[in-house]
């Protein structure tokens, strides 16, 4: 199944009140003072908390920022809700200032506008993502390298009958 359309195929008529992605994001980015890495960077430096939303295998696969706190985008507002027994040690209050990172920079927008809903007023997000950050020559780690198998043992052999 393809979810790409081509040029001659129409989209469905939206409901009525509906908004697309497009416009979601840019009244999500327009309620944000987002950063660019290197502005994110010195943020981070003075005390805001970076938090980076990706899945634990996009991590892996791209690196990671040192001292980054890692809160997947699935639990991000029960661990940042200073009203909610789910939350992290550091979501004290409301004037904790957040800068959240994804991948390339979408995601996190969503993501800073839903802890602003929170009320967490000083959220925000990094312009680009991680891939910005990288290109910028700020810090990372990795990407993790796949596990390999170990040269000190030699590999099972199932069905051989010893020699």
């Amino acid at each position: 199944m393809s979810l790409t359309r081509t040029p001659t195929e129409s989209c469905p008529s939206p409901p009525p009140g509906s908004r697309g992605i497009e416009e979601i994001l840019a009244a999500a980015r327009a309620r944000l003072r987002r950063l660019d890495p290197e502005q994110a960077h010195l943020a981070v430096r003075a005390g805001a908390l970076l938090v980076d939303i990706r899945p634990a295998g996009q991590r892996a696969a791209h690196g990671s920022v040192p001292g980054c706190l890692a809160v997947e985008r699935n639990v991000l507002e029960w661990r940042f809700d200073p009203r909610c027994p789910a939350r992290l040690p550091q979501a004290v209050d409301y004037d904790v200032p957040v800068v959240i990172i994804c991948q390339e920079g979408y995601t996190s927008s969503l993501a800073a506008a839903a802890l602003q809903d929170l009320g967490l007023h000083r959220a925000t997000d990094v312009v680009g993502g991680f891939a910005a950050w990288r290109i910028a020559g700020l810090p990372t780690l990795g990407p993790t390298p796949p596990l390999r198998p170990s040269s000190a043992a030699p590999p099972v052999t199932a069905g051989r009958a010893p020699r």
